[in-house]
């Protein structure tokens, strides 16, 4: 027997789980294969999803990173 964490939410201190401003990121196996899932449920509209391989995972980081950096220069 085994267990794994398999959803972590994010949400600002204060907020509950079910709050719009959370973020729930996932491990989600369709039958293909586990990937990571992050949701959102603004009060607008439907949930909004994104989904991503494992293998991609350093790319998007590495690409959110850099953006972040960019964003640090302009509040000088």
């Amino acid at each position: 027997m085994n267990t794994i964490t398999s959803r972590i939410t994010v949400l600002p201190k204060g907020e509950s789980i079910f709050s719009q401003l959370a973020t729930e990121i996932s491990i989600v196996d369709e039958a293909a294969g586990p990937f990571i899932e992050m949701r959102q449920f603004p009060e607008e509209g439907d949930e909004k999803n994104l989904r991503f391989d494992i293998d991609e995972w350093s790319y998007i980081t590495k690409a959110v990173g850099k953006l972040i950096q960019e964003i640090k220069k302009l509040k000088l």
